[in-house]
């Protein structure tokens, strides 16, 4: 049960990462997933890294919104450097 609520709060984060980074982007809803569970995991390591966290606690919705966002506009730039 606590992987399908992993998912959704992806689901959720990653859909928020989409609204703010501007452009369109060529992944679907399951690009939406993989971002947000990794900017999840990249807010949380850079929540650790910054003092936020202590080791084995949970990243905030804030630092995974950040790690999503930050993932969602390097995985623009990319896409579109492959697109041209």
């Amino acid at each position: 049960m606590s992987i399908l609520l992993f998912l959704l709060f992806g689901l959720i984060v990653g859909a928020l990462a989409r609204l703010i980074v501007p452009g369109r982007e060529p992944g679907g809803w399951v690009i939406s997933i993989v971002l947000g569970v990794a900017g999840s995991f990249m807010g949380g390591f850079l929540g650790r890294a910054l003092g936020f966290y202590r080791e084995g606690e949970a990243a905030g919705f804030f630092m995974s919104l950040l790690g999503a966002v930050i993932l969602c506009a390097i995985y623009h730039a990319v896409t579109r450097r492959s697109r041209a």
